[in-house]
């Protein structure tokens, strides 16, 4: 059965971040994944983890306020994703991250591409220990976004062909992106390091959309074992009271696994 994490990003808002990992591990998550966990110190970090399992952060945005998004295909900002990039493998080596998500940032066209391109080579090779995962972001939620395509991201990692690079599945961005989350998964299933649910037309409690989350468990443990599974939504509640569908699907496991 899938591990299934918290995104302390969008769950568990009713209380400060460091004491959200705590709640999350008290309502039945495995482990976490927080988007930009640098506003806190690792030390803090390791304190609030105590042991629970981080799936994934993402590098460094930028100043998301004046619109960065990340910098990895962004032509002349080489630096700066080199610096990102270094500041989140600490923070992964440190904290113990099962992946990095590497933001792409807001750019355009053949150039970008190439940049985009040789930054993944650069950072697969300067480190070693890290397992990379990128995805595609709609342009509703992130106007400008390089990387907006799910075939686009499969040729990339295709042409760079390293086992520790992979795709991140979100059900609610490639159902924006190309309408059938299902389609998307069975075309790209054996490139996937990642995946994250959300309710669909609305991004609240993961269920809904025409598409089955008991036949997604099934298909990762048939085909992508080890991945984890996250919740990144917005809870149309209060977080714990809509944890149904945790409860749910980590029952069925517990009936599949007796």
């Amino acid at each position: 059965m899938p591990r299934f994490a918290a995104n302390l990003t969008y769950l568990f808002t009713e209380v400060p971040m460091l004491d959200r990992p705590d709640w999350a591990a008290r309502c039945g998550f495995d482990g976490v994944e927080v988007l930009f966990p640098y506003d806190q110190p690792m030390a803090d970090w390791e304190r609030a983890l105590n042991g629970m399992p981080l799936a994934l952060i993402n590098t460094p945005p930028g100043d998301w306020a004046n619109g960065d998004r990340g910098f990895a295909a962004v032509p002349g900002m080489e630096l700066r994703f080199r610096d990102s990039l270094l500041r989140a493998a600490e923070y992964a080596a440190r904290l113990g991250a099962a992946r990095v998500h590497v933001m792409a940032g807001v750019a355009k066209g053949p150039q970008a591409e190439q940049c985009y391109v040789e930054n993944l080579a650069w950072a697969l090779a300067e480190a070693p220990d890290l397992s990379l995962t990128l995805e595609p972001l709609n342009p509703d939620d992130m106007p400008g976004y390089f990387l907006n395509d799910y075939d686009q991201a499969a040729r990339i990692i295709d042409d760079l062909a390293n086992a520790r690079l992979g795709l991140q599945f979100d059900i609610w961005h490639a159902a924006r992106l190309h309408g059938d989350a299902g389609l998307v998964w069975q075309d790209h299933q054996s490139r996937i390091n990642h995946v994250q649910i959300a309710g669909f037309p609305a991004r609240n409690e993961p269920g809904g959309g025409g598409f089955s989350l008991p036949d997604l468990c099934d298909a990762i443990d048939a085909h992508c074992p080890g991945v984890w599974i996250s919740g990144e939504y917005r809870p149309a509640k209060g977080t714990a009271q809509g944890l149904g569908w945790l409860a749910a699907l980590k029952s069925r496991g517990a009936l599949i696994g007796g």
